[in-house]
């Protein structure tokens, strides 16, 4: 089972720190690891690959950084996920259909890809607005 990883963890925080300052301009790479407890090299590398993910855009100059690509109404978790770790998979048999000969009459394949299709469906639907705003929906 690929769980979410440490970078994962990371790069999700990082995101939100820009879903707050989105309004704000871009924020240096510097502040975000500061704010989110990353090293600096860190941040660095997971802001190229959250870029190479077009999730955040990049300008540079004295008062460059990143910001994100597009309303943090429209970038959800499991975008992020992806970006970073690639698909979240609870099997490998749910990746690839020739990761098993047995898939074709396996009675846990069919739950589990029920399960896999449920825990996309929610990380899909958990946007960065959602997260900046709390559960409620009222800022914190």
């Amino acid at each position: 089972m690929e769980v979410v990883r440490r970078n994962t963890d990371y790069s999700l925080r990082a995101m939100l720190n820009l879903a707050r300052h989105y309004n704000d301009g871009p924020v240096s790479t510097r502040k975000v690891a500061a704010e989110e407890d990353v090293s600096y090299q860190l941040a660095c590398k997971l802001m190229q690959r959250l870029h190479d993910a077009k999730l955040v855009e990049s300008s540079m100059g004295p008062k460059g950084g990143f910001r994100l690509s597009r309303e943090p109404s429209r970038i959800n978790v499991l975008q992020i996920i992806e970006a970073i770790q690639g698909p979240l998979s609870l099997n490998k048999c749910l990746l690839n259909a020739d990761a098993c000969s047995r898939q074709s009459h396996c009675a846990v394949n069919e739950r589990l890809a029920e399960l896999q299709e449920t825990m996309d469906v929610y990380l899909g639907g958990i946007t960065l607005e959602e997260l900046c705003n709390g559960h409620n929906g009222q800022k914190e």
